[in-house]
């Protein structure tokens, strides 16, 4: 259990708290690189509590500011954006991406102004379909983006989805690296004796107490979810934390193929926007999902979430349609006769119903944790430490200037004979993938 205070320190995300100042250190996601175009509409955005303004100029290049112009603070969202830059609808002050001042359409005597007064832009690149900015101390010097496999190069080639979730982002992080509710949650209603025994997922559904393998990296922390398999084998199903809100989930298929990503990115206290990045699926990889035996796919598990229309409000985005103004559109009797165990359809919005249910922001004092939370338990304090090791000594995690080390970071599951370490049985399957570092090698 963690203390109130801990609580507090581990959701909070403002400038000035103790995990907002340790986030600001790290490369964030803030929206899909095709959200903005070259001379068309400032974007609102709110990013660990600040508001922001986004556009594109006329060569393509991104700049993200703080939405207030620096003459008066009048909101650079009405501006114009135009021949380079983007011009504050009050007086007419115009920036460029990085900041600068290009022109003071309003002073008499510019010679006073010679160098304009810049906005507040941060560092700002694009990679994977996403475009991120840096909002830590090093502005003139930052880090590389991580090396996760979802993330690098161009954005055509993988599936990516942003989803709001009107919760912290801690409670919403912490559901991809507590790997039991799976056989509830979202398999809960599926017979494990009808299904084809060819995907591996379906130990997940057959065996509902897995034992929990825990260990720390240099980029994080890792588990693998044990569970019996056919005779003479088990079954580990793999997940990775990377500072400072990565995942690599396992929702992707087999080790060493699957190359999936979730950012939670905390918009503020109370909520949360998903980065869902898959690489996997969307260059043929991964499975096609779980089956009966009879071929027919099991239902209820469909992860496309329906959107609300894009609104210019700061949590106008990516908003689904169902939430909890309509119970996320529970189906009672569809949850009665055991075919869900929930009543409502799809992963992400299971997820979402059960996140959102805790509260903005969960009292943590409150919880009663068990053996299946180590996982959970692990990364808090991981988080913690790391974030007071950067207040009291402004020392970060290694993996800050070490980006290479995510290259060992990948979700996936695999059969392996019993009695097989886990971490051996990891690093022999992900020997195989490229640009793989393993992460015993990672960690010295």
């Amino acid at each position: 259990m963690i203390t109130a205070e801990e609580n507090v320190d581990l959701c909070a995300v403002g400038r000035g708290t103790l995990m907002g100042d340790f986030f600001r250190q790290f490369w964030t996601p803030v929206c899909l690189s095709s959200e903005l175009k070259a001379d068309g509409d400032p974007m609102r955005l709110m990013i660990l509590g600040e508001k922001l303004v986004a556009f594109r100029d006329t060569e393509g290049r991104v700049g993200v500011f703080d939405h207030r112009c620096p003459h008066r603070c009048a909101s650079l969202f009405f501006g114009r954006n135009e021949l380079g830059g983007i011009r504050c609808a009050y007086h007419g002050w115009k920036f460029d991406v990085e900041g600068k001042c290009l022109d003071q359409p309003n002073l008499e005597d510019k010679s006073k102004y010679p160098a304009g007064t810049p906005a507040y832009a941060y560092k700002v690149r694009e990679s994977g379909g996403l475009v991120f900015a840096y909002f830590g101390e090093r502005q003139d010097n930052p880090p590389e983006l991580p090396e996760i496999d979802a993330i690098m190069g161009e954005g055509d080639d993988r599936n990516i989805a942003l989803t709001h979730r009107d919760c912290n982002y801690m409670q919403a992080l912490e559901g991809d690296v507590d790997t039991s509710h799976l056989g509830f949650l979202h398999m809960g209603g599926i017979d494990g004796e009808k299904l084809d025994l060819d995907d591996p997922e379906v130990f997940t559904v057959t065996e509902k107490a897995p034992k929990i393998n825990v260990t720390t990296t240099n980029f994080g922390t890792m588990y693998s979810a044990q569970r019996d398999a056919m005779e003479g084998h088990e079954h580990q199903r793999y997940a990775c934390y990377l500072f400072p809100f990565w995942v690599t989930y396992p929702g992707g298929g087999d080790l060493g193929e699957a190359k999936t990503v979730n950012a939670w990115v905390p918009i503020d206290d109370d909520s949360t926007m998903i980065f869902n990045i898959d690489l996997s699926r969307a260059t043929g990889g991964g499975r096609k999902g779980l089956k009966y035996k009879d071929g027919q796919p099991v239902g209820g598990l469909a992860r496309p979430v329906e959107y609300l229309p894009t609104t210019t409000d700061w949590k106008g985005r990516w908003r689904p349609v169902k939430d909890v103004t309509n119970d996320y559109g529970i189906d009672r009797e569809w949850q009665r006769n055991g075919d869900s165990y929930t009543g409502i359809v799809g992963v992400p919005l299971q997820d979402q119903a059960i996140q959102e249910s805790m509260g903005h922001v969960v009292d943590r004092t409150m919880e009663h944790l068990a053996a299946s939370d180590r996982m959970v338990i692990l990364t808090r304090r991981v988080m913690l430490d790391a974030a007071q090791d950067w207040r009291d000594n402004k020392v970060l995690p290694d993996f800050v200037d070490h980006p290479e080390y995510a290259r060992a970071a990948r979700g996936g599951d695999i059969v392996l004979p019993k009695g097989t370490d886990w971490l051996d049985g990891y690093e022999e399957q992900m020997a195989k993938a490229k640009g793989y570092v393993a992460p015993k090698d990672a960690a010295e």
